[in-house]
């Protein structure tokens, strides 16, 4: 592959699309903490007979589309530090390396900014709630927390965060494999829903905690790919611009 090709301009990117509709979704996202959709949705999964959330025992939900789809991420994570931490020995992975230390950037501003906002936000998860047989108060977002022993770790969505972030693969293919970004882009979305919805099932999510958990993965992925792999295409120098147009 030549080496002229690392410096082949990015396609332009749409701020309208990718900066614009994230942040509308914020703004919405806000909006909706003057309502009670949150609860409603919880109340759908909640099987008030049973005293207890539809998958809060669920084999399924919890072993396989939590422990180990969470594993297989983290071992993909892996691999990816191991391929840029290689490109630096091998000469084939020389023309990656900027694609696979976006790659591993990315990745782990992704998945390590929850826990922190876990820690400061200190919002309960629904199980925990005296309205789903907890012990703990609601509150909203934006609404201060009621005094409590133990307080919440639940906004934004963590394991949501294991299937959003894969967002990532989106922007390291953006400018080589623009396809297969596409792919990527469907696929990250698919997996982060499924994870989402999962943990919605088991009562340890709101459905707010997820999307921004989407809004905040996707902001990583694009701020990463802005300042590691972005590049205009070069003005044209002014007498080449009137050679041109004189040829023109």
């Amino acid at each position: 592959m030549p080496a002229a090709y690392d410096f082949h301009p990015s396609r332009p990117l749409n701020p309208w699309i990718v900066l614009g509709i994230p942040l509308l979704t914020a703004v919405i996202l806000i909006l909706l903490e003057m309502t009670d959709l949150d609860m409603i949705l919880a109340n759908q999964f909640f099987d008030h007979s049973a005293g207890q959330f539809i998958g809060r025992h669920s084999y399924f939900l919890e072993n396989i589309l939590h422990d180990r789809a969470k594993q297989v991420v983290i071992g993909f994570s892996v691999l990816a530090i191991i391929g840029f931490l290689a490109s630096f020995a091998m000469q084939r992975l020389k023309p990656i390396r900027r694609e696979l230390g976006c790659l591993v950037l990315t990745l782990g501003l992704a998945t390590g900014f929850v826990t922190p906002l876990k820690a400061v936000t200190a919002v309960q998860c629904p199980w925990s709630l005296g309205e789903f047989g907890g012990k703990e108060t609601y509150s909203k977002l934006l609404e201060a927390r009621p005094q409590t022993d133990k307080p919440g770790r639940c906004w934004p969505g963590g394991h949501a965060a294991t299937g959003f972030t894969l967002f990532a693969l989106f922007f390291v293919l953006r400018d080589r494999r623009p396809r297969m970004a596409k792919a990527a882009l469907v696929f990250a979305f698919a997996l982060g829903t499924v994870f989402s919805i999962g943990r919605m099932l088991q009562g340890a999510h709101f459905f707010s905690h997820n999307v921004w958990t989407a809004v905040f993965c996707w902001l990583i992925g694009l701020g990463c790919y802005y300042l590691v792999l972005y590049r205009r295409r070069a003005p044209v120098p002014s007498a080449e611009a009137g050679e041109v147009a004189q040829a023109g």
